[in-house]
C-alpha cells in the first residue's frame, strides 16, 4: 500500500490526529509482534534455524522487500512490495510467529538501505504484522495450526485461503488509507477509491501466488528461487509503464506535477470539499528570473528552477500540490484551507522560502516572485476558472510589487464576455480565421512606396469585424499574445516571401507587444522564419508602442539588442504620448519613429498639435531617423507635414487597409509612381487606384 508519510521524514506533529493514529496502531501492532514471538519454543527455534528452506525464505523476503512494484506514479496510490508473497506463504506454512518475524527483519533491512525515518517503519512493522495476524486469524477459525513441521494446503483449501488473503488485504488497506487520508487531509473514501483498484489486482496476483510457494517449497525447497523470474519480469513491466505515465505527467526538469496532473488533483480536490471548506489555487511566478536566465544561460537558469521547485515542495504542507506550469511560472494547489487569510499565509511563507538568497556559480541571487490566489468556491466553481483569476491577482501582484494578492473582482478586467471573446480568440488562431491587411507608406517628397504595415483583421462567425483595440489588449493579458504574435509574424514573413522573391521589395511592419519582446522567442522565431523564407533581415519591420520607454531599461534594452543585431529593423510606434521617454529615445536602436494619428490629424487646427508634429519631427531628424506620420487623410495635412520635413505619410489619403491580394495590386500599380500632387490628389481617385 501507499506510504502515508512518503513526503516527510519528520514525524508528525506530537498530539496530531496523525500522530494519536500512528501511535495507536504502532502499540497494538508490536503488541501483536511480541506476544506471537513468545509462542515460538526454543525447541521450534533450533529447527527454523537448521531448515534450508527458512533461510531461503527469509532471503527472499528481504529481497523482495527492497524494491516495490510500482502501477502508478500517484505518491497516494504507491506500490506494493514483492516481500508480500513470501511472507504470506511462510504464514500459510509456518504459522503467523515467524511470518511477522521475517516481515519485520526485512523491513529493518530495507529501513538501513533506504534510511527510512523510524516512525515510518514502526508504523510499516505495525501495519502489516496486523495484516498478517488477521490472515493468520482466519487459517486459525479453519482448523489449520501451521508450524514448524510446516502446512501444505490442498485444492480443498482453496476457500480459507481466498479469506485469509482477504482478510490480509483489507486490513493493510484500511490502516494505511486511514493514515494517508490524515497525512494529507483528504477522505478515507476518496484514498481508498483512488488506491483499491490499483493495489487489488497486484496484491490478488502476490497473495494468490503464495499457496503455489508453499507447494513447492514441500515438494523441492531449491526451485523456490524460480518464483523470482516472473516477479522481474512484472518488475521491469511495470517500471517502465509507470516511467512513461510520470513523464505524461510531470514536468521534466523539475519532476513536479505539470498541468495534467494539477488538473485531475484540483478535480479530486473540488470534489472532496466539505462544508465550509476552501480549496486554494496559487500561481506564481519568478521575478527578473529573464534577467538571470539571459545573462548566465540556460543551464544555470535550470538549476535555479530546480532549486525554487524544491524550496517549494519542502515549505508546503502534507497533501499539498507544487506543480510546473512552464518556463518560471509555478502553481501551488492547497486542497483545503480554512479562509483567505489561512491561503495568505501560506503564499506568505511560501514567499520567503523563495526570496532566501541562492548562491549559484560562485554568485549570490536574490530570488522574488508574485503570487495570485484564487478560492473554491468563493472566486470560481471549477479548475480553469480557478486558475484564471489565480493569473489575474498574480498580475495584480506584479503590477503593485506587492508580492501577494487574492483574486478580487471589482479588480478584474475579464468579464464573461472578455472570457467567451478570449476562448473564441484562441479557436480563430488554431483555425486561420484572422487576416493580416496591409496599408502602404508613402515618401511624402516623393511620392513612392516605402514600405507597408501589416493590420491584423478578425472576421468573427457571430459577431462580424472585431476591432483590434478590443481583441488585442485582451490578448496582451493572458497567454494568448504569444501564439498571436507568433501568428502574425508567420503570416508576414510567408507575404514578404511573396512579394520579395516576385520583385516586389516592400518592407512589412508587424506590430509587437513590450511583453513580446521580452520573450526570447520572439528572436529565435524570426531568424528561422527569415531563414526559411530566404529573406533579408530588412523584408519585416518591427513596431512598439512608445510605452516601451517607460520600461526597465535592463530588460528592454538587452531584448531590443538582439533584435538589432539580428539585422531586423525597428520602429516606435504612437510616439508623441509621452514625453518623459523622449530622452530615452537616443538611447534605443530604432530606425524609424511613428508619430501618433490624434496629433496628425488636427494640424490643421490645433496650432498645439502642429507645434508637437513639429517638435517631433524635429527631434527625429535630430537623432538621424525616419519620421512616419500617422493618421494621413487629407491633402492640406500631407502638405504640411511634408514641408515641416516629415518623411513618410500613412493613412485613408494613400490608400486603406488592404487584403493581401487587393494590396498586391495595389502595390505593382505604384511601385514606380512618382512625385505626388497633394494639392489636386482627392480621397475619390484614391479609392478609385485602390480598386482598379
Amino acid at each position: 500500500m501507499a506510504d502515508p508519510t512518503d513526503t516527510r521524514d519528520t514525524g508528525p506533529r506530537v498530539g496530531s490526529p496523525l500522530w494519536a493514529y500512528l501511535t495507536a496502531v504502532t502499540t497494538i501492532g508490536f503488541t501483536v509482534l511480541v506476544v506471537s514471538q513468545l509462542r515460538i519454543g526454543a525447541v521450534e527455534a533450533t529447527e527454523l534455524v537448521r531448515s534450508p528452506l527458512f533461510w531461503i525464505l527469509a532471503v527472499l523476503i528481504v529481497l523482495g522487500e527492497l524494491r516495490p512494484v510500482l502501477l502508478s506514479s500517484s505518491t497516494t496510490v504507491g506500490g506494493t512490495y514483492p516481500s508480500t508473497m513470501f511472507t504470506f506463504a511462510a504464514l500459510l506454512h509456518y504459522g503467523l510467529p515467524v511470518a511477522v518475524l521475517l516481515q519485520a527483519a526485512a523491513m529493518l533491512v530495507n529501513a538501513a538501505v533506504t534510511r527510512r525515518a523510524w516512525h515510518r517503519l514502526m508504523f510499516n512493522i505495525a501495519q502489516v504484522t496486523l495484516a498478517n495476524a488477521a490472515a493468520g486469524v482466519v487459517v486459525g477459525l479453519s482448523g489449520v495450526r501451521p508450524a514448524s513441521a510446516g502446512w501444505v494446503p490442498t485444492g480443498s483449501d482453496l476457500p480459507v485461503i481466498g479469506l485469509a488473503g482477504l482478510a490480509y488485504f483489507t486490513v493493510r488497506a484500511l490502516l494505511v488509507s486511514g493514515a494517508v487520508s490524515l497525512h494529507e487531509r483528504r477522505s478515507i473514501h476518496r484514498v481508498i477509491k483512488t488506491t483499491i483498484g490499483h493495489q487489488s489486482l497486484v496484491y490478488a496476483g502476490l497473495l494468490g501466488l503464495a499457496p503455489l510457494v508453499v507447494v513447492v517449497m514441500n515438494h523441492s525447497p531449491a526451485l523456490v528461487p524460480l518464483f523470482v523470474a516472473p516477479l522481474l519480469a512484472v518488475y521491469f513491466t511495470a517500471t517502465m509503464s509507470v516511467r512513461r505515465d510520470h513523464q505524461a505527467m510531470h514536468d521534466g526538469l523539475t519532476g513536479l506535477p505539470n498541468r495534467k496532473m494539477l488538473v485531475v488533483r484540483t478535480e479530486e480536490a473540488l470534489a472532496e470539499t466539505r462544508e465550509g471548506e476552501r480549496v486554494g489555487l496559487f500561481l506564481l511566478d519568478l521575478d527578473r528570473f529573464k534577467e538571470i536566465n539571459d545573462t548566465l544561460g540556460h543551464p544555470v537558469g535550470d538549476r535555479l528552477l530546480q532549486m525554487v521547485a524544491h524550496r517549494l515542495t519542502h515549505s508546503v504542507r502534507p497533501g499539498d500540490v507544487v506543480a510546473r506550469l512552464g518556463g518560471d511560472e509555478f502553481a501551488v494547489l492547497l486542497p483545503s484551507v480554512r479562509n483567505a487569510a489561512a491561503a495568505r499565509e501560506v503564499a506568505a511563507r511560501l514567499r520567503v522560502a523563495i526570496t532566501e538568497p541562492v548562491r549559484l556559480e560562485g554568485m549570490s541571487f536574490d530570488l522574488d516572485a508574485s503570487f495570485g490566489i484564487a478560492l473554491y468556491p468563493d472566486h470560481a466553481p471549477d479548475f480553469e476558472m480557478l486558475l484564471q483569476r489565480s493569473d489575474v491577482a498574480m498580475y495584480l501582484a506584479k503590477e503593485g510589487r506587492t508580492g501577494v494578492e487574492m483574486y478580487a473582482a471589482d479588480k478584474d478586467r475579464n468579464s464573461p464576455e472578455r472570457l467567451s471573446l478570449l476562448g473564441d480568440l484562441r479557436k480563430a488562431i488554431d483555425c486561420s480565421e484572422l487576416r493580416l491587411h496591409y496599408q502602404p507608406k508613402l515618401d511624402l517628397a516623393v511620392g513612392q512606396v516605402r514600405g507597408v504595415e501589416a493590420l491584423l483583421r478578425w472576421s468573427h462567425p457571430e459577431r462580424g469585424m472585431i476591432s483590434p483595440a478590443e481583441f488585442v489588449p485582451m490578448a496582451e493579458q493572458s497567454y494568448l499574445m504569444r501564439h498571436l504574435t507568433k501568428y502574425v509574424i508567420d503570416t508576414a514573413l510567408e507575404q514578404a516571401a511573396q512579394w520579395w522573391h516576385t520583385g516586389l521589395h516592400e518592407q512589412i511592419s508587424v506590430n509587437v507587444s513590450a511583453r513580446d519582446l521580452l520573450d526570447s522567442a520572439l528572436y529565435d522565431q524570426l531568424r528561422a522564419g527569415l531563414a526559411r523564407y530566404r529573406l533579408p533581415p530588412k523584408a519585416i519591420q518591427l513596431e512598439v508602442t512608445e510605452r516601451i520607454l517607460m520600461t526597465d531599461q535592463a530588460y528592454t534594452a538587452d531584448a531590443i539588442r538582439a533584435l538589432a543585431s539580428l539585422g531586423v529593423p525597428l520602429a516606435l510606434d504612437d510616439f508623441g504620448t509621452g514625453y518623459s521617454s523622449l530622452v530615452r529615445l537616443q538611447r534605443l536602436p530604432v530606425a524609424e519613429v511613428k508619430i501618433d494619428a490624434s496629433f496628425v490629424r488636427r494640424i490643421g487646427e490645433s496650432k498645439d498639435d502642429e507645434r508637437i508634429v513639429r517638435s517631433i519631427v524635429d527631434l527625429v531628424r535630430s537623432l538621424g531617423l525616419r519620421s512616419v506620420a500617422e493618421g494621413v487623410e487629407s491633402a492640406e495635412v500631407a502638405t504640411h507635414l511634408a514641408a515641416m520635413g516629415c518623411d513618410l505619410g500613412q493613412g485613408w489619403l494613400f490608400a486603406e487597409p488592404m487584403s493581401a491580394a487587393d494590396a498586391t495590386a495595389w502595390l505593382r500599380k505604384h511601385r514606380s509612381a512618382a512625385k505626388g500632387d497633394f494639392g489636386v490628389l482627392r480621397p475619390a481617385e484614391v479609392l478609385d487606384a485602390q480598386t482598379a
